[in-house]
């Protein structure tokens, strides 16, 4: 809802918060960056995401990690040969970002609202994705408008949009069910390449607690 829209007796509406600032408060950059380099100490696997990802893609790739966090998966892509940019909402998680790849571009922004041109332009990515629960984490009824984003980001005759969430919701309680990310990425003139339960391509399960989206702009 708009901030100049009112409620029926007249009085101003409020906004909604976006989701992943209200559980938050937008200071777990640092607290989520010391996370996984403890996990990578454990010589635990990070880069699911990235290795998903770069399968789908030739080498040299134009890549938006879209609610990039504190850059996990771009940096790896970048790693593995790919162009890449980050954006996030939360500035605490971007400056983690920059100070683990300042070569990288990284920009603060909310896909709701984002103008592809602040990221380099539309329909200049071979893939655009959104790891980490993105789609649960937005601004409550702004779903289809991120999604458009994506799409309107990666390149007409075969650029990639890539989703991966909890369909429980996870930690935001809130729900984004398959049905209705598919009905969203339709509604932006998105074609369903497939779906699977996880980033190593675990078949789908309709009934399963995680899905990964692939699709395709024609």
């Amino acid at each position: 809802m708009a901030s100049n829209d009112h409620a029926p007796d007249g009085t101003p509406a409020e906004t909604p918060a976006n989701r992943w600032l209200a559980v938050t408060g937008g200071t777990r950059g640092p607290a989520y960056a010391a996370r996984f380099r403890e996990l990578a100490a454990q010589g635990r696997d990070l880069h699911g995401e990235a290795r998903f990802c770069d399968a789908l893609l030739p080498r040299g790739a134009r890549v938006l990690d879209a609610g990039c966090g504190t850059g996990r998966v771009a940096v790896e892509l970048a790693r593995l040969g790919h162009r890449t940019v980050g954006t996030d909402i939360d500035a605490s998680m971007l400056g983690e970002a920059r100070a683990a790849a300042p070569e990288l571009d990284w920009v603060l922004g909310d896909l709701a609202v984002l103008d592809p041109a602040e990221v380099g332009g539309a329909g200049t990515f071979d893939l655009a994705v959104a790891a980490g629960n993105v789609m649960v984490y937005l601004t409550p009824g702004t779903e289809k408008q991120a999604v458009a984003t994506l799409a309107a980001c990666v390149r007409p005759g075969g650029g990639l949009v890539v989703a991966g969430f909890a369909l429980d919701g996870g930690e935001s309680g809130t729900k984004v069910p398959a049905a209705d990310y598919e009905a969203a990425c339709a509604a932006a003139g998105l074609e369903p390449v497939g779906a699977f339960a996880g980033w190593d391509r675990e078949p789908w399960d309709p009934d399963g607690e995680y899905g990964v989206f692939v699709h395709r702009r024609p």
